[in-house]
């Protein structure tokens, strides 16, 4: 049976990660997703003031504008941010304006490029990394997190502020959902009293740098020359004018 095309102009999103990490039967193994146009209908999502409040907002307008049937939640964190981009392109253009050290910057975000991807450490269609903690010579496994594991740790860390609001449980919480398996053992009770008791800070911060460098995922930094002549690599921020260029809410 023959797809019933939309009747909106689309664009065809490159995702960083090439679709390699994705499972075969899913169509984001494709490497590549169908996006609409913003519309006046998307413009509602990003003024409502309950999805701000909630901060699902971001994640309403992404549902809103992907045309390809896909499962948000198993959506790559760098893959997302490219689609983020992308949404920012077909709703307003590509020209983005932001203020920094007092000066007024200004980027083409159509020249955003995506990481390097080492193509070498992934097996297709798995989402599974081998590492070895540099210190204590533990062997694990990882994953790079995907929008369901993000929401689950924002909820987690939510539950955690509620019984201590001086709680500050971030990097632990993140990486009882990064690693998979410890010396072969995947239990989440054993990842956890890992997490909890053993991992070395040393450890812990090698696997972050590590998992960061290989994740695909869309180089969001620019250089900056100030007026001295030193550059540097600056971030470009992503915040409420991100969407709304010409503000005036």
């Amino acid at each position: 049976m023959e797809q019933t095309k939309p009747n909106f102009p689309t664009e065809e999103v490159t995702l960083p990660s090439k679709g390699l990490l994705y499972p075969e039967d899913s169509p984001l193994s494709k490497g590549t997703i169908e996006m609409k146009y913003m519309t006046a209908k998307e413009e509602d999502i990003l003024t409502n003031q309950n999805y701000i409040e909630n901060g699902t907002v971001i994640d309403k307008l992404l549902k809103s504008l992907i045309v390809t049937k896909i499962d948000y939640d198993e959506v790559l964190i760098g893959d997302k941010n490219a689609i983020l981009i992308a949404a920012r392109i077909l709703g307003y253009g590509s020209d983005y304006s932001f203020q920094y050290k007092g000066e007024q910057i200004e980027v083409d975000l159509t020249t955003v490029e995506d990481k390097p991807l080492n193509e070498k450490l992934i097996t297709k269609g798995k989402n599974t990394f081998h590492y070895t903690l540099p210190t204590s010579k533990v062997e694990i496994t990882f994953k790079l997190l995907t929008h369901k594991d993000e929401r689950s740790i924002t909820n987690e860390l939510k539950g955690l502020k509620k019984i201590d609001k001086k709680s500050s449980s971030e990097i632990t919480t993140r990486m009882k959902y990064v690693i998979t398996s410890i010396k072969g053992d995947s239990e989440k009770k054993t990842i956890r009293e890992y997490v909890d008791t053993q991992l070395l800070a040393r450890d812990s911060r090698a696997l972050r740098n590590y998992a960061s460098d290989i994740q695909p995922d869309v180089d969001l930094t620019f250089e900056y020359e100030d007026n001295k002549g030193d550059t540097s690599r600056v971030n470009i921020p992503i915040d409420v004018n991100f969407f709304w260029p010409d503000a005036g809410i």
